[in-house]
């Protein structure tokens, strides 16, 4: 069982990761044409990060922690961790261009903290205890359907 429950923890981390490549895509791609026309880091970078977070969240939700959990009570959770996040790394991130760092040298470390501090509070508070509940839920009311088949 627990060999079976670290091979698990082990692939959710790995499509974590698979996807956050794919919202990275997206925040750098956007970043990168905002930052063509804008040229000011915090207004290239807030707009960026707010469609990487939306985008991650909807996909891991779905595919990775496969939860069952209320969207808004999960959503309202991922929004608080960027409540903290997002000003925090804007800050770090414009004191950082100001001294002279490269923007995009800036954005690859912040998108490393991101997704390492993302990972660890969505795994263990957001889905804590709703990891693979939609799972769960989806085969219950399977048999349920089954059962009242055979009733029949």
């Amino acid at each position: 069982m627990e060999q079976t429950n670290t091979k698990k923890e082990w692939m959710r981390s790995l499509k974590f990761f698979l996807f956050s490549i794919s919202a990275g895509v997206i925040q750098i791609g956007s970043f990168t044409i905002l930052e063509l026309f804008i040229s000011n880091y915090w207004l290239a970078y807030l707009p960026s990060l707010l469609l990487s977070i939306i985008w991650n969240f909807t996909i891991n939700r779905k595919f990775t922690f496969k939860s069952a959990n209320n969207v808004k009570i999960a959503m309202l959770l991922v929004l608080a961790f960027y409540a903290v996040f997002t000003p925090l790394s804007t800050w770090l991130g414009e004191l950082a261009a100001r001294a002279g760092a490269h923007e995009f040298l800036i954005l690859a470390v912040t998108m490393i903290a991101n997704f390492v501090l993302e990972y660890l509070y969505t795994r263990f508070v957001v889905y804590r205890n709703s990891c693979d509940t939609a799972v769960d839920k989806k085969k219950n009311a399977d048999e349920n359907s089954d059962i009242k088949k055979e009733k029949e």
